[in-house]
């Protein structure tokens, strides 16, 4: 029944990116600004080449205060192997990744391009919402 929902209907279309040359402490406000936890990295053809999370940016803090410097840009701290998902792909698969994986987003791509983002919030209200509209309740 959810196979036939897929990605790009729930995914952002207008996510959240960073620059590999942007301040890593640009990066953070921005996340911290928006509540997310990690943003696509993508150069300056609109190329995906990494991620940036919560994880990689304390990794970039911690590495300028033992090193007591200033902590660098986007690009020395992301995650240049990336995890992505189809735009046609349907919510199951996503959701599974996300289970299987531990992943909190993933990058939505579409020939070769990105197109978007979708988080598990996003899965969360997609099946909350086809729940109260299709499925039956249980209770």
């Amino acid at each position: 029944m959810f196979k036939s929902v897929k990605v790009r209907d729930y995914m952002h279309t207008e996510p959240v990116t960073f620059s590999p040359h942007m301040d890593l402490f640009k990066a953070i406000d921005l996340l911290v600004a928006h509540r997310i936890s990690g943003a696509p990295v993508i150069d300056e053809q609109g190329y995906l080449v990494g991620v940036l999370s919560e994880s990689d940016c304390l990794r970039g803090i911690l590495s300028g205060s033992y090193f007591e410097e200033a902590c660098g840009s986007v690009g020395a701290f992301m995650s240049e192997v990336v995890e992505t998902i189809d735009a046609d792909a349907d919510i199951l698969k996503a959701a599974a990744h996300f289970v299987e994986r531990g992943r909190r987003r993933l990058p939505v791509m579409e020939y070769g391009r990105l197109v978007g983002q979708i988080s598990r919030q996003d899965l969360l209200r997609a099946l909350k919402s086809f729940n109260e509209h299709g499925a039956p309740k249980k209770g």
